[in-house]
């Protein structure tokens, strides 16, 4: 039992930055994996950012060189801050959080989703 909350969604202006936060809680021990994912009507949902088993960030290629993806807070919590946001940035953004073990997904855990849109 793992719960994913979400924040931070919302109205930003084109060219702005958005801070969203996803806190993990409830049965946690065993995910070792933890980002970011976005959707748009139409297209499949596309990984934005997370951590790996270690600890080391990666970041999708069109989002790479304006975000960051960090650690915050007393619980398993991570952040994603992106900047000069355009309207391929309008989307669903989902928290995921995973156990990834001998090379297979065994826990995988999803956020309700928090809805970011650019205006022009």
């Amino acid at each position: 039992q793992v719960q994913l909350v979400e924040s931070g969604g919302g109205l930003v202006q084109t060219g702005g930055s958005l801070r969203l936060s996803c806190v993990a809680s409830g049965n946690i021990f065993r995910l070792n994996v933890m980002g970011w994912y976005r959707q748009t009507p139409g297209r499949e949902r596309e990984l934005v950012a997370y951590f790996d088993s270690r600890g080391t960030p990666y970041y999708a290629d069109s989002v790479k060189g304006r975000s960051t993806i960090s650690r915050d807070g007393a619980k398993p919590t991570v952040v994603l801050r992106m900047d000069n946001l355009d309207s391929e940035d309008t989307a669903v953004y989902y928290c995921n959080a995973r156990g990834i073990y001998i090379g297979r997904v065994g826990a995988d855990y999803w956020g309700k989703g928090t809805l970011v849109t650019v205006s022009s």
